[in-house]
């Protein structure tokens, strides 16, 4: 063995990338009126991306009336703009609403879409208390209507690439996960995300703990040790450096975060298999590159789309396809319980300084 296998490159051949479907779904011909509640700051992208698909969003609610006219006359101009959200829960016309208030606004108006009768794509995280998201998991299914996660990381290009490629065996069986992040989450600075003590590792960290879970979908994690430090020159109040080690039954998961770094951002993802590598690296989540070895070469496939384009039309779209084929979505709220489950227990654990088993 050569310098103790420390050299070998394997095989480095190029080869076609495989044809995977990793673009958001769109049903073959459902195409209900939808309803959105909640007409913020990231509202936007959820309109933009709907209009881009050809849906029809019928209805926008916003506390503040003036909120959901700007939207609705931005985006929709034929959509009732209202203040109650019982307005849109009450139309016969709208099978879909999508809820993107704050969690703890959100819950109760998740319950009363759930009882109206709506299917509900929820902003996340849709609960902050595991046994909320197990109850309206059971209602939903108690009301016949589907409940899905606007966890939109999984239409990212490169996460869904990688994703399919695990569905279809290209690496074999998953062994780890590593995840590398340095960026600039200074803009936080003077909003009320400047308030939330995690905001790291709970606000945004959570789409790389649904993300892990979603390339692990046989397993459930078991313990996760997670710590986060402030560094030194920060004047941001929450603490942006972070780490979490995560242990499945046959799986660890490794991510690290970085959110104060202003030159020479990079986003890295590595995860290895049996039969193969995935990589996907690139200055920003909107320009990652991806690429596959296995033991007959090496592959980079063109990707289409960006997080946000393709990422909200995903979680969208994939809800639509599954109340057409009446199936459960593949971003479920009951499935998303174990991302929020891993989520909840690396804050507990940051604070604890101990590792927290699931």
């Amino acid at each position: 063995m050569s310098e103790y296998g420390l050299a070998s490159l394997g095989d480095s051949r190029e080869i076609a990338a495989p044809d995977l479907p990793y673009r958001p779904p769109m049903p073959a011909a459902y195409r209900p009126r939808l309803g959105l509640i909640g007409a913020g700051g990231i509202s936007e992208y959820h309109l933009r991306a709907y209009r881009a698909m050809g849906l029809e969003v019928a209805a926008i609610c916003n506390r503040t009336l003036a909120k959901a006219v700007a939207r609705r006359d931005e985006f929709f101009p034929e959509a009732e703009a209202t203040d109650d959200y019982r307005r849109v829960l009450a139309r016969d016309d709208i099978a879909v609403v999508d809820i993107t208030p704050h969690p703890a606004e959100r819950v109760p108006i998740v319950e009363a879409a759930l009882r109206a009768g709506k299917h509900v794509l929820s902003q996340k995280p849709f609960a902050t208390d595991l046994a909320d998201g197990a109850r309206l998991a059971d209602l939903a299914d108690e009301c016949g209507v589907k409940l899905a996660v606007n966890q939109n990381g999984r239409w990212a290009p490169h996460f869904a690439w990688m994703r399919e490629a695990i569905r279809a065996g290209l690496i074999g069986e998953v062994s780890s996960i590593d995840v590398s992040m340095q960026w600039d989450h200074t803009w936080t600075a003077g909003t009320p995300f400047e308030e939330i003590r995690h905001l790291v590792l709970y606000d945004f960290a959570i789409h790389w703990f649904d993300m892990v879970c979603a390339m692990v979908p046989d397993q459930m994690p078991e313990r996760v040790f997670a710590s986060v430090r402030r560094a030194g020159y920060q004047r941001v109040k929450p603490p942006f450096l972070a780490c979490a080690a995560i242990d499945f039954p046959a799986v660890q998961a490794r991510l690290c975060f970085n959110a104060h770094v202003a030159h020479g951002q990079e986003d890295r993802t590595v995860i290895c298999g049996e039969n193969g590598t995935l990589r996907s690296s690139g200055p920003r989540l909107n320009e990652q590159s991806v690429a596959l070895w296995t033991a007959e070469g090496c592959c980079r496939p063109a990707l289409e789309g960006d997080w946000f384009t393709s990422g909200f039309q995903g979680t969208m779209g994939e809800l639509l396809c599954a109340i057409e084929e009446d199936r459960a979505p593949l971003n479920n709220a009951r499935d998303n319980l174990r991302s929020l489950a891993l989520c909840f227990a690396a804050v507990r654990s940051a604070d604890s300084g101990e590792p927290v088993r699931l």
